[in-house]
């Protein structure tokens, strides 16, 4: 069983490094004809060390191996063929020991080499799926609203970092949340994943949004007692320091006034018809800041009618500078593409930061774009419109079947 893999393993489908193998294959043909017909006083022999090593740098150990063992007997053709007389004479033997042992050491390597990348692909799965359940993507549709979500990490092989959104389904319409941990990258995942959880769990639960911001509060503090209690050394002066800004909106199903509360985070955009507005708020501070006396939450509210789309991001995109010092103009780009749909709205942002900053992000970068719809029902809505004389209709006016949504089902 073992030698049908490795046989495997050698033999397998045509790949394009495999057309690299002519290199080392010709280079063994050439380097013994020329040594076969060179003056007595030249020797190429050792030159063919070249062909495993150069196999070595795209090709696994068998194929490392196999090109290694043709060097071995390229060498012993030569031996053969310009000492007739004295067939394999000790510097003969010497040169095919020492490439024998040099193509076996490559060989270890390649195997070596290739145990560690089975090992990182392995842990790159399992960090991927990790961050997965961090940060589960948001339902494209939430009632009568269509959603579109980016996050841009900043280190790289990361998916997330310490920027953070989530939406949960409450019986008669939806609660998000987007948010921004102090610091970036991988360090800052912990404290997004407590407040995650806390939200899936509480914007259900409460029945208000300025009670599901003070339970928020109550589950960060708590985390952060718990960091304190033994913080590691490196991080013994940072724990006092650590908060989130949020931004927490509860949208109704049929009601266009929508609340809003916002913790030190920067404030949404409002994209109505062809202008683009902020929505500005009472200031409040992050959430975290345990230490500090805080009197309460405020709740603010705006309308968001039908088409009106809402842009929630986080400040790694309005702080992202060019390589000249400016910093994006967020806003005046988004004046431009005013009748886009969220997820068109999120690709011509993304293309545009990227090429404003040129190519690499310095902090984590993340955005959610809320569209209105009025031809999404809501389920009350729609099962007023499937039951008003018992038998089924169709939900939108264009005659387009939409399905039915159980109230107070949970989304992440």
């Amino acid at each position: 069983m073992g030698l049908r893999r490795r046989l495997a393993d050698l033999w397998q489908p045509w790949q394009p490094s495999h057309a690299l193998l002519v290199i080392p294959l010709a280079f063994i043909v050439a380097i013994t004809l020329v040594d076969v017909l060179a003056p007595p006083y030249i020797h190429l022999g050792p030159l063919l060390v070249a062909a495993p090593a150069i196999t070595a740098s795209f090709a696994g150990p068998w194929l490392t191996g196999l090109v290694g063992a043709l060097a071995v007997a390229a060498q012993a053709i030569i031996a053969t063929l310009r000492d007739r007389d004295e067939l394999f004479s000790a510097n003969h033997q010497v040169q095919i020991a020492a490439l024998a042992v040099i193509s076996v050491l490559l060989v270890y390597f390649c195997r070596t080499r290739e145990r560690r990348v089975r090992e990182l692909d392995q842990v790159r799965s399992v960090s991927e799926a990790t961050q997965r359940v961090v940060l589960r993507p948001l339902p494209h549709r939430m009632g009568p609203l269509r959603i579109a979500s980016l996050y841009l990490a900043a280190e790289d092989e990361a998916q997330i970092g310490g920027d953070l959104y989530a939406a949960t389904r409450t019986t008669n319409g939806a609660r998000l949340i987007i948010g921004d941990v102090r610091g970036k990258g991988l360090s800052s995942i912990s404290d997004a994943s407590v407040l995650m959880g806390a939200f899936r769990e509480a914007a259900y639960r409460c029945a208000t949004l300025l009670e599901l911001a003070a339970t928020l509060e109550d589950s960060i503090c708590r985390h952060l007692a718990e960091h304190v209690e033994h913080p590691p050394r490196s991080e013994a002066d940072e724990v006092h320091e650590h908060f989130i800004t949020a931004v927490m909106l509860d949208i109704p199903d049929e009601d266009p006034l929508t609340g809003m509360t916002i913790c030190g985070h920067p404030p949404p955009l409002l994209l109505h018809k062809d202008s683009v507005s902020v929505l500005h708020s009472h200031p409040q501070p992050p959430l975290g800041i345990c230490d500090l006396p805080r009197a309460g939450f405020t709740l603010d509210a705006f309308t968001f009618e039908d088409d009106d789309t809402l842009l929630l991001y986080t400040d790694g995109v309005i702080e992202a500078r060019a390589p000249d010092g400016s910093f994006y103009p967020l806003m005046e780009r988004v004046a431009q593409w005013t009748g886009s749909g969220p997820e068109a709205l999120l690709h011509h942002i993304r293309d545009d930061l990227i090429a404003h900053v040129g190519g690499r992000l310095g902090d984590d970068a993340a955005m959610v774009v809320i569209q209105r719809s009025p031809k999404l029902k809501s389920a009350h809505q729609l099962k007023k419109i499937i039951h008003m004389d018992g038998f089924p209709h169709n939900a939108d006016a264009d005659g387009a079947p939409t399905p039915e949504l159980r109230p107070g089902s949970r989304t992440a």
